[in-house]
């Protein structure tokens, strides 16, 4: 029915154990699944977007992901590694799933890794749409950082709406906002 919406999420998910905290974000974006796929997963993309980092995957289970610093970044005194992870599903161009890690802040890493799952998904009539969605399950410094909490505060960018804002102006401008 037109009222139903067989994509919705929860945000908590209550279980006998536990409850699990989510961050889910949803972007249309003018461009084929294969080209957003590639500006997540090549160097030559990220490093145009966001935050700019290099990244670096093996793009199967139990393969490994890190983000390095660009020139300019590490020119400012940050570390060569920025994020670390390791891929727990890859199926080009619809889903990654991997585990996420800012190494950089010694807050954040030590909060451990998080779950991070990229789904892409070809729409009839708007584009790609990019569903980014984050376990930040006992990690409150993750959980803010990725929601742009401190934003105007620290001047550290507005996390995933942030990031992916620029990357949908990347790859439907040829230009980012950022930078």
């Amino acid at each position: 029915s037109p009222t139903s919406n067989e994509n919705w999420k929860p945000i908590m998910t209550e279980t006998a154990t536990e409850t699990r905290t989510q961050q889910v974000y949803r972007i249309y974006i003018k461009a084929t699944p294969q080209a957003v796929w590639d500006a997540i997963t090549k160097p030559e993309f990220t490093a145009k977007y966001g935050y700019t980092g290099l990244v670096d995957y093996e793009l199967r289970p139990g393969g490994k992901y890190v983000t390095r610093s660009t020139q300019e970044w590490l020119d400012m005194g940050m570390p060569e590694v920025i994020v670390d992870g390791e891929v727990i599903e890859a199926d080009p161009p619809r889903k990654l799933v991997q585990t996420w890690r800012l190494v950089m802040s010694p807050e954040i890493a030590a909060e451990g890794f998080t779950k991070l799952t990229y789904e892409i998904f070809e729409t009839k009539s708007a584009g790609t749409r990019l569903t980014v969605t984050h376990d930040v399950t006992h990690a409150p410094a993750t959980a803010r950082m990725i929601a742009g909490t401190d934003e105007d505060e620290t001047n550290a960018g507005g996390g995933w709406a942030w990031i992916l804002a620029d990357l949908k102006s990347l790859l439907e401008t040829g230009s980012a906002i950022a930078g």
